[in-house]
């Protein structure tokens, strides 16, 4: 990616596992062996102050990310991993022998505390100092929106709460009024916003003391708009509603690269505007995939390359990003998934819609 010389680059999120403890060595795939360089903590899962910090140091040895971070300003944002596997209100880590800490609110707070200590952003206003989401302008061509859908989600639960509430909450009423807002007021041609969830895909989170699903993303594995659709149909229809126009979503969180076309006509829920949605990962992790897709709001499955079998090692070559090119002239936007070998296996080009 370095090599590449972008403008910058956008982590969508995961930026450490700090509930995968590390060995030496893994077998992996064709009876090859991958080997882990091992610091001091890794070998656990992180639980005090330090062994979440320690994190962070782990991957600022590497020599590629030191020269990439020399080079390349990044956006971070953060996802389920910078704390433990899918986390929420709902987390219960009392079966979990890995774990001697078991309050997962104390676990929330030391992590945070991390990655904002280690993490590419300044410091918001002193009423919510630890806020994630943020905007940054590029000029006329671009402006981002790095939203975060873990700090206001309710818990991780069925998903199928037929009325908004507390427990349908992911990014909550204050972010996604900022987001309306900023989007409105924006003069950029191009609107990203990069999320670290993707909307469509249904990414499951084991099952509720019940017996039934818990789903750990918005989608509910399909039906009309309920749980956390709502917020997601709400935000969409707003921005429909508002004539925003140009606006593309970016995320990671599922281990593969995935390009989706969320069209309101094929959709259960229809009152919005037709948008792209680009996942891309894993950087130097297992890889997973394909995941189902919710008909919710409409999604097709445009490209994706997802490896074999699950937990496929970075050895096998599925790891992916995304570039992002934007033509001066033209406002075209053009986006490419490029693997680990540097091949583009993707790519695709958007006019900007005018008026």
């Amino acid at each position: 990616m370095r090599l590449r010389d972008p403008d910058f680059f956008v982590h969508c999120g995961d930026t450490i596992y700090a509930d995968g403890p590390m060995t030496p060595t893994v077998n992996v795939e064709g009876g090859r062996v991958w080997k882990n360089l091992i610091a001091e903590g890794v070998e656990k899962v992180a639980e005090t102050q330090d062994e979440f910090r320690g994190r962070y140091r782990y991957n600022l040895r590497d020599a590629n990310i030191q020269k990439c971070s020399l080079q390349v300003p990044q956006l971070w944002q953060w996802d389920d991993h910078e704390v433990t596997n899918n986390w929420s209100d709902s987390k219960d880590l009392s079966l979990d022998n890995r774990y001697t800490e078991k309050r997962v609110p104390l676990l929330t707070a030391r992590a945070s505390k991390a990655f904002l200590e280690y993490a590419p952003l300044r410091p918001n206003t002193p009423d919510e100092s630890e806020r994630i989401y943020r905007n940054l302008s590029y000029g006329p061509l671009l402006e981002m929106f790095m939203i975060d859908m873990r700090s206001y989600r309710g818990p991780n639960t069925a998903n199928d709460q037929p009325v908004e509430s507390a427990d349908t909450a992911l990014l909550g009423a204050a972010q996604i009024a900022w987001l309306v807002e900023g989007l409105k007021a924006s003069r950029s041609t191009w609107k990203i916003i990069s999320a670290d969830m993707p909307l469509g895909l249904v990414i499951a989170d084991g099952k509720d003391p019940g017996g039934r699903g818990r789903f750990e993303g918005p989608a509910n594995a399909d039906g009309p708009a309920r749980g956390r659709e709502l917020e997601i149909a709400r935000l969409l229809t707003a921005i429909k509603r508002e004539h925003i126009r140009n606006v593309v979503w970016i995320t990671a969180d599922v281990h593969y690269c995935a390009a989706h076309y969320y069209d309101p006509a094929r959709a259960q829920y229809g009152d919005f505007s037709p948008f792209w949605e680009f996942v891309a990962g894993p950087l130097n992790a297992g890889s997973f995939g394909p995941n189902k897709l919710d008909s919710t709001f409409g999604p097709q499955v445009v490209f994706q390359r997802a490896p074999p079998a699950a937990n496929t090692s970075p050895l096998a070559g599925f790891q992916f990003f995304g570039e992002i090119q934007l033509d001066p002239r033209s406002r075209e936007l053009s986006v490419g998934f490029i693997d680990i070998h540097g091949a583009v296996v993707f790519s695709k080009t958007l006019e900007p819609q005018r008026g």
